[in-house]
């Protein structure tokens, strides 16, 4: 099992190729290629938190994340409504996890400063599709910035010292 992180795939909402720039002509290409992503480096046993903004209606998200692969976890984004019956394995707006020994704050939103950061705590965000810039230990996992696909912590981060990359 593998733990896997994104944010902003804004199924279904034909105003984020304009706003983003996303390299897509039509929404049903672009909701094509996300699931294409996602199942490409997601397998049935992975977990995946998605921390917000999935889709635009909330009558398509059942049908969305029974074509994605692993369990899904849902991080509220401003743009989520009541999402409750399509299928996630939680939701919340907010969430404090380990993975691999790193602890995790975990938030549609990136933070200034956040629970554990002078301990090493790690702020994983979407909103901002990659206009913020980085702070040190923060990263946004949003599919504009992320080749429009979900991505592990290792991918995020640095070596650790000793030089294991941390797996998830």
């Amino acid at each position: 099992m593998t733990v896997f992180f994104t944010a902003d795939t804004h199924f279904g909402d034909h105003r984020t190729i304009n706003i983003r720039r996303r390299p897509f002509t039509t929404v049903a290409e672009m909701d094509a290629a996300l699931i294409a992503r996602w199942n490409a480096v997601v397998g049935p046993d992975d977990v995946v938190w998605h921390l917000g903004d999935f889709a635009r209606r909330p009558s398509d998200v059942a049908g969305l994340l029974s074509a994605l692969n692993g369990t899904k976890h849902l991080i509220r984004g401003n743009n989520d409504g009541a999402e409750a019956d399509g299928g996630w394995a939680s939701i919340a707006d907010y969430a404090e996890i380990v993975v691999e020994a790193q602890a995790l704050i975990l938030c549609h939103y990136a933070f200034r400063s956040w629970n554990g950061q002078a301990r090493g705590a790690v702020n994983l965000h979407g909103h901002s599709h990659g206009a913020l810039k980085p702070m040190p230990r923060q990263h946004d996992v949003g599919v504009d910035v992320r080749d429009f696909a979900p991505v592990t912590l290792g991918q995020l981060q640095p070596p650790r010292k000793g030089g294991a990359t941390p797996s998830t």
